[in-house]
C-alpha cells in the first residue's frame, strides 16, 4: 500500500500558468467551507490552429490563433481567504473592465461569513447559492463530462483504485452523500429532481472537532496522519474481547469492532492499576472508524429503503486518502452484503464550486448543455497537490476542464448489453505494461521535441519552449510512475493524450504538418496508376489486394519507433510496407470469412475510423471505400477533430477527398450525392474511446442506418476497441509496428490484426431475458 498511497507532488510551472489565466477571467465563483475554498474561474484561452490548403506543394506553416474557454478550480485552506481575496483582487478586479459592482455566486457556509469581506475586498455584490442544488448539479456535472471520475476502493488489489468505466446506462437515481461538518443525503432522481432523505450530524466537523478535544493535532489533514499510523485495536473492544473469539451463532466475526473507545472505559472504583496511556494516533484511528462506519451504515440503510444501488461520496472528507476509503467501503459492504456500491470521486471537493459556476453561468450561457474534456496539463490528480503562490507552507489542488468546440455523445452501434472499456490494456493495474510504455514515452520524447522545433522554423523561442514541453512531460511520466491512479486508469490512449495537450500548451498545433504534406503528395502522385493496377485483377484478388493496400499503408506511422527510422532513412516504399507484412495466417485471421460476407447482400452504410495520411488514406482507405461505393455501401469516413502525429485530420481529409476524386469518378460522384461523407469524431488521439465521439457523426450513424464498423490504426484497433462489442459487423484492421506489444500479443513485428465480428442479435437478447 506505501508505494501507491499519495505524495505531494512539486509539478513546477502548474500553479503559475494556471492563476495566470484569472487574469483573462469572465466569471467567478466560490464554494466556501469551514476548512477548505474552492475558487473557480472561466477564462478565454488562445491557442494556434494550423490552417490546411489544397495545395500539396504548400511549403510553409500557416498557423492562426484560435480562442477556446477553460474552466478552473481551485481548493485551499479557507485560513489563507484575505490572501487569495488580494490576489484575485489584483489580477482580475484591477483590469480595464472592472466587474466592480457585479454578483459573485457563491455557495457553501462561509458564503454567509465572509460575504462583507469579499464585497470590501473586491467591491462585488455576493449572491449565495443553495449548497444542495450546486452539489447535486457539481456531481452530475462531472459524472456526465469526466471519464474514470468514480471509482471504487479495493484496498487488497493493486493498485487499490477500480475506475468506473463509460457507459450509456441511465446514470439516474442514485444516492449522493456528501460528508461536509455534518452529512446530508440526497437521492438524486434526475438533473432538476432531488429529495433529501437524510443524514447524521457525525461528520467531518465531529471527527475534527472530538480528534481536537483527544489529540494534539492543529488540523483536519494531520488528523488525519495521525489516524494513518494508528491501531484502532489498542483502543476499541472487539467481539472477541468480549466472547473470546468470534460469536457464530449470530455470525460476528472476532476482528469486528464491538464498541468503540471500549477498551479506554474506566469505572471509578478501578483503582487496581495506573491509568493506560492511549496513544494519539490508535485514538485518532478509532475515532475516524467509529465516525465513517456510523455514515456508512446510515448510507447503506438509506440506499435500501430508497432501492438505490449506487452510492456517491462527496464532500473533502475522505480527501481520497486511504484509510477514509477503506472504512466507508467497508462499511457499504458490510451492511449491504455486496449489494450496494460505494463510489467515490477524484473531484470530490469541487461539487459546491462547479454548481456555483453553473448558476452563473445559466444568467448568459448553457455551460451544462456543452460537453468538457478534462485538461491534464494543468491538473492535479488524485493526492498531488502544489505549492500556492501567496503562502510559503499551502498546498492546493488545481483542475482544469476545457470546453469542447462540439459536443460529444456515446456510439449509438456499441453493444447495449456490454459494459463497453476503450481500453485494451489498463496500466495502473498491470505494471509490467506499465514500465515498458512509460520508458517507452520517455525514450521518445527528445524525437519529439526536436519535431516540434522543426514544424516553428520562423519561431526565436521554438527550442526554448521545446525544451519547456519535454522536462514538464518527463516530470509527468515520473509522477505517473509512482501514483499510476492520479488521473483515472492509466493507458496509452491517456499517455498520449497527456503528450498532445503539454505540445499544444507549448504553442505546437500540428508538428507533423509538414511531413504529412510530404506524404499526401507523394501518395497523390501514384493513386491513379495504383487504382489502374487494382482494375486490372480478377474480382477475388482485387479484395485481397485492397485489404493488403489498408495494411500496408497502415505501416506509414510516425508514433512508431521501428518505423520512423525506416522513414526518416528513406527506405521505406509503399511496395517494401507490402512485402514486410506477415504472410497468412495473420496473428488474427478473418479474412476468409470477410471475403465470404463480400460475396453476399451490400452493407448499407460503412463508418470508417481512418488513421494516417498519406499512404494509409491515400492508398489504404479510399481504394477499400470505392469498393464498397461499387457494392452500394454509403461510407462515412470519420477523422480525428484535433491532429495528433501523423493521423489525418478532418479538416485535411475535406481537401485530400476532392484530389483524390480528380482522379476517380466514383468517388467524385459519391461525394457529389452524399452517398460518402467526410465526418469529424470528435477525438484528437491515435486512439479511440467510442464513449465521446462527435454528436454529429452519432447523428449520422443514426439516420444512414451504419451496419458495419471499420476500425484502422494500432491505436484505435489494438491500443482501444480490441474487445469492444458492437451491435452490428466490425473489422478491426492493423499492422503491429511495436516489437513489445506484438510478443505480448503472441507475434511479430508487421503481424496483422484482421478480425472481423459478426453481429448475432439473438444472441444480445437473450441477455435480457
Amino acid at each position: 500500500m506505501a508505494e501507491y498511497y499519495a505524495k505531494s507532488l512539486e509539478l513546477s510551472g502548474i500553479p503559475a500558468l494556471t492563476l495566470t489565466n484569472l487574469k483573462h477571467a469572465e466569471r467567478i465563483a466560490f464554494d466556501i467551507g469551514g476548512s477548505l475554498t474552492k475558487l473557480a474561474f472561466f477564462s478565454k484561452i488562445s491557442h494556434k490552429r494550423a490552417l490546411y490548403t489544397i495545395n500539396p506543394n504548400t511549403k510553409s506553416n500557416c498557423e492562426t490563433e484560435e480562442e477556446g474557454w477553460r474552466l478552473h478550480f481551485i481548493n485551499f485552506e479557507t485560513k489563507y481567504i484575505e490572501s487569495c481575496l488580494d490576489f484575485v483582487k489584483q489580477n482580475v478586479m484591477g483590469r480595464s473592465t472592472d466587474v466592480n459592482g457585479k454578483i459573485i455566486k457563491a455557495t457553501g457556509g462561509g458564503a454567509h461569513k465572509y460575504k462583507q469581506l469579499i464585497n470590501e475586498k473586491l467591491g462585488v455584490e455576493i449572491s449565495k447559492e443553495d449548497e444542495i442544488q450546486c452539489l447535486i448539479k457539481g456531481c452530475n456535472f462531472l459524472l456526465k463530462n469526466i471519464p474514470d471520475e468514480a471509482f471504487i476502493y479495493e484496498k487488497h488489489s493493486n493498485p487499490p483504485y477500480k475506475f468506473q468505466s463509460p457507459s450509456n446506462q441511465p446514470l439516474f437515481p442514485y444516492l449522493l452523500v456528501n460528508i461536509g461538518s455534518g452529512v446530508s443525503m440526497m437521492k438524486v432522481i434526475s438533473d432538476t429532481e432531488v429529495e433529501r432523505i437524510g443524514g447524521t450530524s457525525l461528520g467531518g466537523g465531529s471527527f475534527w472537532g472530538l480528534g481536537s478535544l483527544l489529540t494534539k493535532a492543529k488540523g483536519f489533514d494531520e488528523l488525519l496522519e495521525l489516524a494513518e499510523k494508528g491501531d484502532h485495536r489498542l483502543v476499541d473492544m472487539l467481539v472477541k474481547d468480549i466472547y473470546g473469539g468470534s460469536y457464530d451463532l449470530i455470525g460476528l466475526p472476532g476482528d469486528i469492532i464491538a464498541s468503540s473507545f471500549g477498551k479506554a472505559a474506566r469505572s471509578a472504583s478501578d483503582t487496581s492499576s495506573a491509568p493506560v496511556e492511549y496513544k494519539e494516533e490508535d485514538i485518532a484511528r478509532s475515532l475516524l472508524i467509529s465516525i465513517s462506519n456510523d455514515i456508512g451504515q446510515i448510507a447503506c440503510l438509506s440506499a435500501r429503503l430508497h432501492k438505490l444501488k449506487n452510492i456517491y461520496f462527496g464532500g473533502f472528507f475522505t480527501r481520497c486518502r486511504p484509510i477514509t476509503l477503506y472504512t466507508i467501503t467497508f462499511a457499504i459492504n458490510y451492511w449491504s452484503k455486496g449489494e450496494i456500491q460505494a463510489l467515490f470521486l477524484r473531484h470530490e471537493g469541487y461539487l459546491g464550486a462547479i454548481g456555483a459556476f453553473l448558476k452563473s453561468a445559466e444568467e448568459t450561457t448553457d455551460a451544462d448543455k456543452y460537453s468538457w474534456g478534462e485538461h491534464f496539463a494543468g491538473s492535479t490528480g488524485l493526492q498531488s497537490p502544489v505549492a500556492l503562490n501567496f503562502s510559503k507552507d499551502s498546498k492546493v489542488d488545481l483542475l482544469e476542464l476545457d470546453r469542447l468546440e462540439r459536443p460529444v455523445c456515446y456510439c449509438p452501434v456499441l453493444r447495449s448489453d456490454a459494459v463497453y472499456v476503450p481500453d485494451t490494456w489498463d496500466l495502473t493495474r498491470d505494471a509490467e505494461a506499465r514500465e515498458y510504455w512509460l520508458n517507452c514515452f520517455k525514450e521518445a520524447v527528445d524525437k519529439f521535441a526536436e519535431r516540434a522545433v522543426l514544424s516553428q522554423p520562423n519561431k526565436a523561442d521554438a527550442a526554448e519552449l521545446a525544451e519547456q514541453f519535454k522536462q514538464k512531460y518527463i516530470q509527468r511520466l515520473q509522477d505517473l510512475g509512482e501514483q499510476p491512479f492520479a488521473f483515472g486508469s492509466l493507458t496509452v490512449r491517456t499517455l498520449l493524450d497527456t503528450r498532445e495537450q503539454f505540445l499544444k500548451e507549448f504553442e505546437f498545433p500540428d508538428p507533423y504538418l509538414q511531413q504529412k504534406r510530404n506524404d499526401n503528395k507523394e501518395a497523390l502522385e501514384l493513386f491513379p496508376s495504383y487504382l489502374k493496377n487494382l482494375d486490372s485483377k480478377n474480382w477475388e484478388q482485387q479484395q485481397h489486394d485492397l485489404v493488403e493496400g489498408i495494411l500496408a499503408g497502415n505501416v506509414f506511422d510516425w508514433g512508431a519507433k521501428e518505423v520512423t527510422m525506416l522513414m526518416d532513412a528513406q527506405t521505406l516504399t509503399f511496395e517494401d510496407a507490402r512485402s514486410r507484412l506477415r504472410p497468412h495466417p495473420w496473428l488474427y485471421d478473418d479474412y476468409e470469412a470477410w471475403l465470404v460476407r463480400l460475396r453476399g447482400s451490400p452493407h448499407n452504410c460503412a463508418v470508417i475510423f481512418v488513421d494516417n495520411s498519406g499512404f494509409d488514406i491515400i492508398l489504404g482507405v479510399f481504394p477499400f471505400v470505392r469498393e464498397l461505393l461499387r457494392r452500394g455501401t454509403k461510407v462515412i469516413l470519420a477523422a480525428n477533430s484535433k491532429p495528433v502525429l501523423n493521423d489525418v485530420t478532418y479538416r485535411e481529409l475535406v481537401i485530400l477527398a476532392d484530389l483524390v476524386a480528380a482522379s476517380c469518378e466514383i468517388i467524385t460522384a459519391a461525394l457529389r450525392n452524399r452517398r460518402l461523407l467526410i465526418v469529424e469524431s470528435g477525438q484528437g488521439s491515435p486512439c479511440l474511446d467510442l464513449s465521446r465521439i462527435d454528436c454529429g457523426l452519432v447523428d449520422a450513424m443514426v439516420e444512414h442506418k451504419v451496419d458495419l464498423v471499420v476500425l484502422v490504426g494500432m491505436g484505435r484497433a489494438v491500443h482501444t476497441n480490441l474487445y469492444a462489442k458492437f451491435g452490428c459487423e466490425v473489422l478491426k484492421i492493423a499492422v503491429l509496428k511495436n516489437r513489445w506489444l506484438a510478443n505480448r500479443l503472441g507475434g511479430d513485428m508487421f503481424s496483422v490484426i484482421f478480425k472481423y465480428e459478426k453481429y448475432d442479435a439473438s444472441e444480445e437478447a437473450a441477455k435480457f431475458f
